[in-house]
């Protein structure tokens, strides 16, 4: 009696071969390594795989990027001290760069090379072989048909056919042009017609899998050789394509500041416009920034062009999204002895869907107070295109009613002393440092202003600050990615070799025709199908009552004779 332990050793999947003595050794290293590599190309590996490269990019949806916005990255590993370090160490904030995902990628590349190319030669092998010959016994198939013919000159009158029966020369005869004409590939052997269709579905699971491995390649590419930046252009102002103009740039490995191509564009306009009525008051309809780009280094040879939400503007090798826009308040100050010394637009940040819009506007040299001391400015800001009504305001504050330039108002808190910019530490441009600053003071109140374009306050020392206009500002991302048509032509070849290996079904259809010692000949017809296939038995059907016409059934009715040959077929099936 066989114990549990040897039952469970023979069920056991691992290689093993036999000793010469009837036991069992281990295979080796070499086999070992044969064994690994069969499960490692199996198509259950490969979906496997595709599974886990599935799973494996939802981080990147739900963590910030650092190769998508670094800020964002900065401001999540400011407010979350326990998650950030572990984000950190697992790579979450670099998913498509990570080990982890890069070695799901390498398997999944590795399993499909290794399950098509078999395959590949496999179908060739098929597509040049004939089609196998007929079984012996045609009636234990699933799908089956059959009537004898009456010897010549003793049978009724076939339906458009020749009195009497067919002998089985001329029947097979008759089986071989009709399959041909239904596109069978057909081979001859011996008292039988042996035919095949259907060999599109291998062709569609073969294009399938060869475009998921193209997606694969345009991946890579796009990850070696591709790269993007970010940079904010305000109204009338103009961007060269090198690294000094990119707010945030981010490069790949062949992929470098020397690798950028010269050309510039210029931002004319910006135009927004926004739902006015209905339930989405607000809602954005459209944002259209016009420019004028140039190739090379000579921004007189430009020419006009429109960049719109996923329309991007093509520039050589790259593409311009637009992917952002806002607004940028003018403001100019003076000092106490009146010169000017800033005047300009500094972009703010919409924090809602309305625009309401913060930012810093940070005045570094050439403020001198009425006591002739220098100092630095800065200046705590937040905008709205559409200020709230006097009884929103008291209540939830300054914010915007309506994203569109309608009731413009800026609210500025303003500090003087020590912006911080010499001391080393990295800061953003939108927040204020206020660390070495003080606010300045009125009656023992911190003062704040509220001001429309055309309006100034005084400052306490002297100087004068004046809310002069307000430009738009859009946001632009210049991408290169070599690989993006390879991996659309892979994905929509995907699709059609989907469509294919679902929708083509093959089948086999045999004939088999041979004459008795009394004359008749009988008629065997049979089918298979390699994949599921509901019409096989129709077809069947077809061909059979199709083949009466030359070999009609030893029946007083042929019509008769043709309906139980369809029942049959569908019986069987």
């Amino acid at each position: 009696m066989t114990t549990d332990l040897d039952a469970a050793e023979r069920l056991s999947s691992a290689p093993a071969e036999d000793d010469g003595a009837g036991g069992e050794v281990g295979i080796g290293l070499l086999g070992w390594l044969r064994w690994g590599w069969r499960q490692l190309t199996s198509m259950r590996t490969a979906l496997i795989l595709l599974f886990l490269l599935s799973l494996a990019a939802i981080p990147g949806s739900l963590v910030p990027q650092t190769a998508a916005s670094p800020t964002r990255v900065a401001q999540f590993v400011s407010d979350h001290h326990t998650l950030a370090p572990i984000y950190q160490k697992l790579g979450l904030f670099h998913v498509y760069s990570s080990f982890w995902f890069s070695a799901i990628y390498i398997l999944l590349f590795v399993s499909l090379a290794g399950c098509i190319i078999p395959r590949t030669w496999q179908f060739v092998g098929v597509l040049r072989a004939q089609p196998p010959a007929a079984p012996k016994h045609l009636v234990r198939l699933p799908v089956y048909a059959t009537w004898r013919s009456g010897p010549q000159g003793s049978g009724a009158q076939g339906s458009g056919g020749t009195a009497g029966g067919a002998d089985a020369e001329r029947t097979l005869a008759a089986a071989e042009a009709l399959l041909r004409r239904r596109r069978f590939r057909v081979a001859r052997n011996g008292s039988a017609i042996t035919s095949e269709k259907g060999y599109l579905r291998e062709v569609g699971n073969l294009l399938f899998h060869i475009s998921l491995f193209g997606m694969l390649i345009a991946f890579a590419v796009g990850k070696l050789f591709g790269g993007m930046g970010t940079v904010l252009v305000i109204e009338g102002k103009a961007f060269s394509n090198n690294v000094a103009m990119y707010d945030d740039f981010m490069p790949s490995t062949f992929y470098t500041a020397d690798s950028l191509v010269p050309f510039g564009f210029r931002l004319n306009k910006l135009e927004a416009s926004y739902q006015t009525s209905g339930t989405q008051v607000g809602t954005a309809r459209n944002f259209q920034a016009d420019v004028s780009y140039w190739t090379g280094s000579d921004p007189k040879k430009s020419k006009s062009a429109s960049i719109e939400v996923n329309h991007p503007l093509s520039i050589d090798s790259s593409n311009v999204y637009l992917t952002n826009n806002g607004y940028a308040p003018v403001i100019e100050v003076t000092d106490a002895k009146g010169d000017v010394i800033f005047n300009g637009p500094t972009p703010c940040l919409p924090q809602d869907g309305n625009n309401t819009s913060t930012c810093a506007i940070k005045v570094n040299d050439g403020y001198v107070d009425d006591k002739g001391n220098a100092t630095q400015l800065g200046f705590s800001a937040l905008f709205t295109p559409t200020a709230a009504p006097q009884s929103e305001f008291k209540t939830m504050g300054p914010h915007s009613i309506f994203p569109e330039l309608l009731d413009p108002h800026l609210y500025l808190n303003v500090y003087h002393g020590d912006l911080g910019d010499n001391s080393g530490a990295p800061q953003s441009i939108y927040e204020l440092d206020t660390k070495h600053m003080k606010q300045y003071m009125l009656d023992g109140q911190p003062l704040k202003f509220d001001r429309t374009p055309g309006q100034g306050f005084k400052l306490p020392d002297g100087g004068t600050v004046t809310f002069t206009g307000v430009d738009q500002w859009a946001n632009f991302t210049v991408a290169h990615n070599p690989g993006t048509g390879w991996a659309l032509g892979s994905a929509m070849m995907a699709v059609v070799g989907l469509i294919g290996s679902l929708f083509v079904q093959r089948r086999r259809i045999w004939v088999r025709a041979v004459t008795g010692p009394d004359g008749a000949t009988t008629v065997e017809v049979a089918g298979l199908a390699r994949s599921e296939s509901a019409r096989i038995a129709e077809e069947l059907a077809e061909i059979a009552l199709e083949l009466q016409d030359t070999a009609p059934a030893d029946q007083p009715d042929a019509d008769t004779a043709a309906a139980d040959t369809a029942d049959t077929a569908a019986e069987k099936e």
